[in-house]
């Protein structure tokens, strides 16, 4: 049942509109596994300098996250630092600074080949392939990526799509991965690639699931006081395999409860800087963003025409 989630670990130094935060707790990691930890067992396979709060590291173990392939290197830590713009869809990178990341090669800790659930976060393809080479039945495995591994490493990256059963990535990485303008005819051909489904994500707009045979949208839950988009994503991607992990269940139905369960934790995640909001959620908390978002897209047949 535990979930195997593979990625960066970082201090983030983050700008928006509201204010600005300094070397706090970021990297895709991070924000996957304490929403995951919601839903399932979390396993992490990362790396931190020595100066990694270690305050952070003890909050992580009391959310049943497992940080045997955690690795506290000498060095300093992954660091990113951005700004946001006044309407927040644009940022500018500020610096990134990998650090003891760059030298980041994951190894499965004996005790995690056994994973049932993976989530290979955006790291460079040929290491999430060798994180899969080193897992031995994986039930669910998820992916993410970005625009520059398209760009640059697109022979590895299609080898690590051809064993995934979900694509996690945004429209813009849609169009550049498939050569298609047209989202829905995009996802259609990376379809062919290898993925049974590819869920994408829209920021503000939601996220849409598509299949072979079917396509679900949920919107994004609007939040009055949007403080830092950072993480959103990688915590709608927690949210969304925490339930899969939780509940074992794969079909398509089970898929678009995921996506809302997805959508409701990314939703409290952007009403604090880093990971400060899911932090100490409930789950009933949780479970009315859920049913909010469900009410929001539920409408009856009405007259028939």
């Amino acid at each position: 049942m535990s979930v195997l989630v593979v990625g960066s670990i970082s201090l983030d130094t983050v700008e928006t509109p509201v204010g600005k935060v300094t070397d706090v707790v970021g990297g895709s990691t991070t924000y996957f596994s304490c929403a995951a930890s919601y839903f399932a067992p979390v396993r992490i396979v990362g790396i931190v300098g020595e100066d990694f709060p270690r305050a952070e590291i003890e909050f992580l173990k009391a959310r049943q996250v497992d940080l045997t392939g955690l690795k506290i290197v000498p060095g300093k830590t992954f660091r990113w630092g951005g700004k946001y713009f006044d309407n927040m869809n644009q940022r500018d990178t500020l610096f990134t600074e990998l650090n003891v990341f760059e030298t980041f090669n994951p190894q499965l800790p004996p005790a995690y080949r056994d994973s049932e659930y993976v989530f290979l976060a955006n790291i460079q393809p040929d290491l999430q392939l060798n994180v899969l080479n080193q897992v031995e039945r994986p039930q669910f495995v998820a992916m993410d990526t970005m625009n520059y591994w398209i760009a640059g490493m697109l022979s590895e990256l299609k080898k690590t799509l051809a064993r995934v059963n979900l694509l996690v990535i945004n429209d813009q990485e849609v169009q550049e991965l498939s050569g298609e303008d047209n989202v829905l005819q995009g996802a259609r051909q990376i379809l062919k690639m290898g993925p049974q489904a590819i869920v994408v994500k829209r920021g503000e707009y939601g996220a849409q699931l598509i299949t072979p045979t079917a396509i679900f949208w949920v919107p994004a839950y609007p939040v009055e006081h949007l403080c830092d988009p950072t993480g959103a994503g990688d915590t709608f991607a927690g949210g969304l395999m925490g339930y899969l992990a939780r509940t074992s269940d794969f079909s398509e139905a089970n898929l678009r409860r995921a996506i809302v369960y997805g959508s409701a934790l990314a939703s409290f995640c952007v009403e604090d800087f880093s990971i400060n909001r899911i932090k100490n959620l409930t789950l009933n908390q949780i479970r009315q963003r859920f049913l909010g978002l469900l009410d929001m897209i539920k409408c009856d047949e009405g007259e028939p025409l």
